[in-house]
């Protein structure tokens, strides 16, 4: 058996350990508000055929672009038709793929380091949660090691086929999200000094055709231009969005300095991934991968244990991931997503350090410690991800649901559902939803079958009151003053409380409603 065919049958195994974390009850987990609000901005490019960017939010146009595919295999034209499987096997395909693209290093790490990377990834809590998650990080978690992979294979090659696909990723990577720019520069920068220390390794002289490198370094960077622009430019229907895709870094820039929500001290990734616990819960870790990663690291530069490795991919892998992490620990504004970029580089590393761990065992018996607590990591790290995804998939016990919707959206969208039923325009009901600062995420993605659904920042006294009214506890005296005084002093027994129980959106956002009298009494008639 070849050292490709190892890695495929390895690459193979940890694929089908993916899918089978990944895929099952997609529809399960209530949906995120980020999930909701990239769901119905996608509902528009589905329903209108148009897409504009938005350089102040929503990132970059892959993930709606990409979601056409499963919507139009499914038959599914409206937003109404599109359920949560349809959004979700998205980023569970782009995390499988990062798996597949392991295959491209086969010769650079070898079959073992190849296969231990596939299964970490496949297994790893972190990866398989955001795999299940309708949002762009995976997508450039998977074109950030195309770019790499690719690139690699180039510099071993320099086949054009190679710079072409590098190209293509580029661009793919830079239409995805705005966090590119931190990609990119870690990449470049990495490169850059390894070409300082091992210049003639890479491009031995005698064998350097410089015009044939420019050539195809020009043709990467206008394949990547070209699919950047396609995406951005909403395939020339929107040629502003060009523009967009470079102003909006002022914003970003902004938003990331001075921002005052999501704010983290610089350890804050560390920690979540070596030990979390709140209160007396249990304690979730990753800390198997940052420890063999540090084995990867230690061992950089020592001659007996990187032989079997190629030493200048090992290095460009290890500065690439130091860079990266220094970076978003600098960064004060952080969400738990934002960090697969660079904890994939230490799972590669990981994967090193294991092969290293592995050398180090001089007898039978340390082999066989060795195995086995490589075994019981790898148990370990699938037993979390299987409990967190099925199990306390929104509970803020759980590192990474983090401000995760509650599922107390499905009691609110079922009462909604039936009060509907009970009224005479059905589907038509008029609701009105009013939180302050748009907290009514996700409500919009579970009342997008609802056509008369009026959102709200504030109360309206001049508005006329809805049959259905879902607020925040926060304006319920000034929703009571407007009830008892709207349409005439004194009706006040007109509407009666929604919810008998206590029930919040998410940790920190709770709600209550208001049903008119005469509905609230048609709905306990029909109600079991």
């Amino acid at each position: 058996m070849t050292q490709f065919q190892r890695c495929f049958v390895f690459v193979l195994i940890a694929v089908v350990l993916a899918l089978s974390l990944r895929v099952p009850k997609l529809q399960m987990r209530p949906m995120h508000t980020d999930e909701a609000v990239h769901a119905m901005k996608f509902g528009q490019l589905l329903e209108q055929n148009s897409y504009t960017y938005n350089p102040q939010e929503y990132h970059g146009p892959t993930l709606n672009f990409l979601t056409l595919i499963p919507a139009w295999l499914s038959s599914q034209h409206e937003i109404s038709e599109v359920n949560e499987f349809t959004l979700r096997i998205v980023p569970v395909i782009s995390g499988v793929l990062l798996i597949i693209l392991m295959l491209l290093l086969f010769d650079g790490l070898g079959p073992m380091a190849v296969g231990f990377a596939a299964v970490l990834i496949a297994v790893s809590p972190a990866f398989v949660f955001y795999s299940r998650y309708y949002i762009q990080e995976m997508l450039l978690a998977c074109f950030t090691f195309g770019i790499i992979a690719c690139g690699y294979r180039y510099l071993k090659s320099q086949h054009l086929i190679w710079a072409l696909l590098t190209g293509l990723f580029i661009g793919l990577a830079h239409a995805t999200k705005e966090t590119c720019i931190i990609v990119f520069s870690a990449i470049i920068f990495s490169f850059i000094l390894v070409l300082l220390f091992h210049r003639k390794s890479l491009f031995p002289l005698e064998t350097i055709n410089k015009k044939k490198i420019y050539f195809h370094g020009f043709c990467c960077l206008i394949t990547g231009l070209l699919i950047s622009v396609l995406f951005y430019s909403s395939f020339f229907t929107n040629p502003q969005g060009i523009l967009d895709s470079f102003t909006t870094y002022a914003s970003y820039f902004h938003k990331a300095s001075t921002g005052h929500t999501h704010i983290h001290p610089w350890y804050y990734y560390l920690k979540m991934l070596t030990r979390f616990q709140v209160d007396v819960g249990p304690v979730w870790s990753e800390a198997f991968v940052i420890i063999l990663a540090l084995f990867g690291f230690l061992y950089l530069f020592s001659k007996k244990y990187m032989r079997p490795f190629d030493v200048l991919l090992v290095r460009f892998i290890a500065l690439y991931t130091l860079i990266m992490t220094l970076i978003y620990a600098a960064i004060p504004y952080k969400t738990p997503w934002l960090m697969l970029g660079f904890y994939h580089g230490m799972i590669l590393m990981a994967a090193v350090g294991m092969v290293i761990f592995n050398k180090m065992a001089i007898n039978v018996w340390r082999k066989v410690f060795i195995r086995v607590t490589i075994s019981i990591g790898i148990i370990f790290l699938c037993f979390q991800s299987y409990i967190a995804n099925f199990h306390v998939y929104t509970d803020p016990i759980y590192p990474y649901a983090y401000a995760h919707t509650s599922i107390d959206v499905f009691t609110i969208t079922d009462k909604i559902k039936k009060a509907a039923a009970s009224h005479p325009e059905k589907q038509n009901i008029y609701i009105q939803i009013i939180f302050p600062n748009h907290n009514y995420w996700p409500l919009p993605w579970y009342l997008r079958d609802f056509k008369y659904v009026a959102y709200q920042n504030k109360v309206d006294p001049e508005l006329y009151p809805a049959p259905l009214i879902i607020s925040s506890p926060e304006l319920e005296s000034e929703l009571v003053k407007k009830l008892y005084d709207y349409p005439s002093p004194g009706n006040k027994d007109l509407y009666m409380p929604f919810f008998l129980e206590r029930l919040q959106l998410r940790p920190g956002v709770p709600v209550i409603g208001f049903i008119e009298k005469d509905l609230n009494e048609s709905v306990q008639e029909h109600s079991p």
